[in-house]
Formats: structure tokens, sequence, C-alpha cells
């Protein structure tokens, strides 16, 4: 990939949906898949196959994913536009079942992320820990951050920051 593409790959991210609340549950189970598979990569390997991945989970439909099998998981573990890793395909797997039962109980994934809210980042960690696979402090942190839940995503003399800091609900806006 090119420099002048590398740079526009990360400034559409940076700019347009890194810490930004995201509304639709199957799109937030889009960025948990994403976060988990970066553990261990660069953030850039995983948006170069943002799309790979959206086509080899359904484009992130939690239900579709839930119901996934064996043939499904061998088709992933086969697939060379996402990452090949057992325990992260496991994961997103599992999680898109607990996701349902969330839903079931909260009425969506987001509302069970709002009745959270606020916790500290230790809070968050051992909350994601319990509820879900493969879901470690780096992981955690990065996926509340990039949707809003935690600061930090962009510092106050970043350009994007005020405008980062108008799309969340007014019950972040203090944090």
């Amino acid at each position: 990939m090119a420099p002048a593409d590398r740079k526009a790959l990360h400034k559409r991210y940076h700019d347009d949906h890194y810490g930004f609340p995201i509304h639709d549950d199957n799109e937030l189970f889009g960025r948990l898949i994403m976060e988990i598979n970066q553990a261990g990569l660069s953030w850039e390997t995983i948006l170069k196959k943002e799309e790979s991945f959206r086509k080899a989970y359904s484009n992130f439909n939690i239900k579709k994913v839930a119901a996934y099998g064996d043939k499904d998981f061998e088709r992933l573990m086969n697939d060379p536009g996402i990452i090949r890793n057992r325990l992260k395909i496991n994961a997103a797997i599992e999680n898109a079942k607990t996701i349902i039962q969330l839903q079931k109980e909260f009425g969506s994934f987001e509302n069970w992320l709002t009745h959270h809210h606020p916790k500290t980042k230790e809070e968050w960690v051992k909350l994601f820990k319990k509820t879900f696979r493969f879901t470690g402090g780096e992981i955690v942190n990065e996926f509340l951050m990039s949707i809003g839940y935690l600061n930090g995503a962009h510092d106050e003399s970043c350009h994007i920051y005020k405008k980062a800091l108008k799309a969340k609900p007014m019950w972040h806006s203090n944090e």
C-alpha cells in the first residue's frame, strides 16, 4: 500500500469513526470483532481487512454469526482476507450468542453498554472479561474509546476532538 493510501486509510478512520458513538448493534459487534482481531497486530492491518471482515462475518449480522456452525468456522479459518486465528474466530461466534442474550435482557447491545456506563477502565475490563470471550484490557479499552464510552480517542488539541465530543450523548460529555 502506498504511503498516501495508508495515510488516507488512517485519516478516514480517525476523522469519521474513532471516538464516535455507534448506535447500530451489528456495527458495535463489528467494531468488537475488529478490536479482538487487532490483538497482536497493527490497527492498519485490521483497517485494510475491514471489508473482508464484513464479507466473511455476514456484514457483522449478529444473528447470522451466532448461528455459525462447523462449516462456517472452517470457511473462516480458510479465508485469507481475515485473521485466521481459532480463538478469535470462536470469540466472534460466541460473543454474537452473548450479544443476543444481552439484547433479550436490555433491548440492545448499546442499551447494555449504556446501562453499565459510567465505569472506570478497570471496571469495564472486569465486566467484559466476565461477559465476553477474548476481551483483555487493551481490547476493551480500545473498543470503548473507539465508540466514545471511554475518553482518550482524541485529546483537546486534535482537530476532531470537538466534533467527537458533540456526537456523544449528553451523559458522556463531562467525563
